[in-house]
Order: structure tokens, then C-alpha cells, then sequence
């Protein structure tokens, strides 16, 4: 069985991706009435989100995954191009963008309402051959930074000398992935891993009308191809990883479908980040299917974080813990992508030192008034100066555990492990930020730690019922008589 602990050392992982760089502009509301002018739906915009796309977004990807990441590509000397590198620095991705008098940064601008994408805008131009030259030699001088390549190929000309970049990676001993796009994948001759859609497979002379159709001609591909390994995207048919020595195939996650723009980024983010860290090709693509499971659940180019996928793989195997446990500051770094992402987190805290029905119900409540929920735990020390010598029951070790294992917490982080000023978890929700503070019991607004922060920055408190008769105090008496 995999280990999942592996995924604490996600950030050895280094990887340069190369390729169609492009900002992802969203127009979101509602709509309630078509237009007199022509039978179309109004959209009354709500609101608007820029995020990285293209190729850059398989470089977002695999920075939520913890990994070190790069991302080499095109763009214009115009705002867009702009923002688009202000946005990966937010989203601590290495930019190595070529800014071009001569050429137009690439965007692509969604209207949606009601979680369905009524129309996409394209604006964009193909770049020149002397263009990808320039990227060509700039690759060059980067390839020997990093152990893993990914490219990430649409099409628009940044990789017009894609041969080259493979050849130069491999021969510098580096795994090379490609998300393709040509029909021809000998273009993409040499590469490590190929990781064509469905769509893209049959374009490309693949049969599917069989499992063993599909089998055999993926492997006549590969080999006429000099690619080593093709894994397979295959919508509601899940994955296939195909060797020319084996085979194996990963069934669909069951999931309510929100968008799949993005996912293809996130199959090869995944695996990319996965093999740059050590993993074996078999456990790697196995992950990388659930991460795609996760990401099509949300709306937009969306990424995956390790507690997710952690989470996902546990739920699979029923097992009670992942054993992936990520320090403070990278939990703090992930929550702020999800927030990124327009999810919205929910923070509360305690002690909960014997979980019981009513902290599980509460801790449920929390959850549902957010995306996310984070939970501040007490330490050992701050549980005794707390409740008494005799307390904390379970180490904080353990708790961390339990409440991990819970569907509804997404984060645990601990605090007031020094002195008495650290009981209170102030500090932790200022640097959490949440949108909502929770809290149970007979309190006030005006009495809750954090109150006035998460108000004074456009945030609610919320103050949750607690459930009669059940507290770790009143276990703990009845098990002592």
C-alpha cells in the first residue's frame, strides 16, 4: 500500500514547465431575464476573477501541491502580461516569462452565471518561430535547475521547437511530461510520459472502440511515437496508464461534475510534482486520477491541495489517517490559496480533548457555514494551564489526529504552546484570516477572541448551540464515578 507520510516531502519536488501561457479572465453572476436586443441571457456580473492559465496554471498547480515551481512561456508588454506575473508571484510560482514588445499575452475571458459557462472570449495570436527561439534559449540556460519538465502545449506557437527542449531535457537526465495537442505525438519524441485526452488520443489514430483496441493501439503509438509511457485521460472511464510491458487502468471518481476546465493541468501537475518527488509511476497516476476527481468538483481552473488528495486517498482505502501532516506555515500557505480560489473559510477552536457526539456536531455546523474549516488547537501546555495538571487526557498529537480524521475539518493547527499570553488563539486567526469565526457555548460577539478582526476585515462571527449533557468534563466524572 502507499505510503501517503510521502507527501510531506512534496517540496523536494522541482519542476519546470514550459509552454502556452495565458490569463484566465471570469465575469460571474446571475441571470434572470433574456435581452430585448437579441435572445440572449444578461448576466448581471457580481463580480470578476484573473487567475493564471494555460501552462501557468499547471505551474499554480504544482505550487499548491507544495512543489518548487518555474514556469517559462510568452507573454506581451501590455497589462494583461502584467497581471498575469503579479499573479504567480501570489501564487509563489518562479516566473521566467518572456515579456515581448512584438507579441500579445494570450486571454481567455468566461461569462458565468449559476455555475454554467455561457460564452468564452479568445484573445490571442500565434507566435512566430523566432519567438520560440527565444524561449528555446532561455530554456537552455534553465533545464539543469530542475529535475522534472512538463509541456504544456496549446498550440499557440511557444513550443514550435518542442523536439529540441525534449532531446536537451532528456539528455541532461531530467523526466520530461507532455500535455499534447499536436495529432502527431512524434513531435513529442522522446518524452518520458504523454498525457493526451480522450479526444486528443483518437485525433492522433487511437482506437477505442474496445479496452483491448485502445491497449494495442496505444502501445503501436508509443513506439512508433519513442515515448515511453501514455497515461490516458478517459472522462467518465477514468484513467489508463499503458506501458509497453503493462497496463493499468483507474475508474472515474464519483463525483457531481462543476467544471472541467483545468483538469487536464491538474492530471499533469500532479503527476509531474509526484514523480519529481520520488513517487512510482503507478502510485503517481493513482493520485493524479483522484486529484482530477477533486478539481472538477470546483468551479474554474481550480488546483488540488495535499490535505485534499491526502484526505481523497484515505477515504479510498477507509483509512483512518493519511499520515500526511503539514507544518504551520505550509497549512497557512494552502489555506491562502483556497481563499485565493474564492472558498470560504471557517475558523474555530478548543480544546477537545475527548471528542464526543457534541463536539462533532458542532465542528459539522461549523463547516456548513464555509468551503473550509479550520481548527485551532490547543497545546498539551495550554490545556494544563487551562483546565489543570490532569488535563489534557490525549496528547496533542493524538487530537490533531482524530480531528483530522473527521470529513469536515479541513485543517488543524496548534497554539499556546509557551506561555499563558498564547491561550487565546488571537494571533492564529489573525494569520488564518478566516471570513467567519464560529464559536459554541453562552458567549457574545463582544466576548469571543478575534471578534473584532474578523469584523474589522468584512468577516462575520457566528455563535453555534452547543449540545446539552455532553462535555469532555462531564466524561471525564462519569468515568472516575
Amino acid at each position: 500500500m502507499l505510503d501517503l507520510a510521502r507527501l510531506n516531502q512534496l517540496q523536494n519536488a522541482s519542476v519546470l514547465v514550459i509552454g502556452d501561457v495565458m490569463l484566465d479572465r471570469y465575469f460571474i453572476g446571475d441571470t434572470n431575464r433574456i435581452s430585448p436586443e437579441a435572445p440572449v441571457p444578461v448576466v448581471r456580473v457580481a463580480h470578476t476573477e484573473d487567475r493564471a492559465g494555460g501552462a501557468a496554471n499547471v505551474a499554480r498547480n504544482i505550487a499548491h501541491l507544495d512543489g518548487q515551481a518555474a514556469i517559462l512561456g510568452i507573454i506581451g508588454n501590455d497589462t494583461d502580461g502584467r497581471l498575469l506575473k503579479d499573479l504567480l508571484v501570489k501564487e509563489k510560482v518562479h516566473s521566467e516569462l518572456l515579456e515581448l514588445d512584438d507579441a500579445r499575452t494570450i486571454s481567455k475571458t468566461r461569462i458565468i452565471s449559476r455555475h454554467q459557462q455561457m460564452v468564452r472570449l479568445d484573445m490571442e495570436d500565434t507566435f512566430p518561430v523566432a519567438q520560440a527561439e527565444s524561449v528555446k534559449k532561455r530554456y537552455g540556460e534553465l533545464v539543469e535547475q530542475y529535475n522534472t519538465v512538463i509541456i504544456s502545449d496549446y498550440a499557440k506557437g511557444t513550443l514550435a521547437c518542442v523536439g529540441d527542449l525534449i532531446q536537451t531535457a532528456r539528455k541532461a537526465g531530467k523526466q520530461v511530461l507532455v500535455d499534447p495537442k499536436s495529432k502527431d505525438f512524434s513531435l513529442y519524441r522522446g518524452a518520458t510520459v504523454i498525457t493526451p485526452n480522450l479526444t486528443e488520443f483518437k485525433a492522433a489514430g487511437g482506437e477505442a472502440s474496445s479496452d483491448e483496441a485502445m491497449l494495442s493501439s496505444a502501445r503501436a503509438m508509443l513506439a512508433e511515437a519513442g515515448i515511453d509511457t501514455m497515461l490516458l485521460t478517459r472522462s467518465e472511464q477514468g484513467m489508463s496508464l499503458i506501458t509497453q510491458t503493462e497496463h493499468h487502468h483507474f475508474p472515474a471518481e464519483v463525483l457531481e461534475v462543476s467544471d472541467v476546465t483545468g483538469a487536464g493541468d491538474t492530471v499533469i501537475a500532479t503527476l509531474g510534482t509526484l514523480l519529481s518527488a520520488g513517487f512510482e509511476l503507478k502510485d503517481a497516476a493513482w493520485l493524479s486520477n483522484l486529484a482530477a476527481g477533486i478539481v472538477v468538483a470546483k468551479l474554474g481552473a481550480a488546483t488540488v491541495s495535499p490535505e485534499e488528495l491526502a484526505a481523497r486517498a484515505s477515504h479510498q482505502w477507509s483509512a483512518k489517517t493519511s499520515g500526511y501532516h503539514p507544518s504551520v506555515e505550509q497549512s497557512l500557505l494552502h489555506i491562502d490559496y483556497a481563499r485565493q480560489q474564492g472558498e470560504r473559510i471557517v475558523f474555530t477552536n478548543g480544546c477537545f480533548d475527548i471528542l464526543h457526539a457534541g463536539h462533532v456536531r458542532y465542528l459539522a455546523q461549523a463547516r456548513a457555514l464555509g468551503d473550509r474549516l479550520v481548527v485551532g488547537l490547543n497545546s498539551d501546555a495550554s490545556v494544563r494551564r487551562l483546565k489543570g495538571e490532569e488535563r489534557p487526557v490525549n496528547s496533542l498529537e493524538d487530537r490533531m489526529e482524530v480531528l483530522s480524521a473527521l470529513a469536515c475539518v479541513d485543517w488543524v493547527i496548534p497554539f499556546g504552546d509557551n506561555t499563558e499570553e498564547n491561550d487565546t488563539p488571537e494571533q492564529l486567526i489573525k494569520r488564518v484570516n478566516p471570513q467567519v469565526l464560529a464559536k459554541g457555548g453562552d458567549y457574545s460577539i463582544d466576548t469571543i477572541v478575534g471578534a473584532d478582526f474578523v469584523q474589522q476585515n468584512g468577516g462575520e462571527v457566528a455563535i453555534l448551540p452547543t449540545v446539552e449533557g455532553r462535555s469532555t468534563t462531564g466524561l471525564i466524572k462519569k468515568v472516575r464515578g
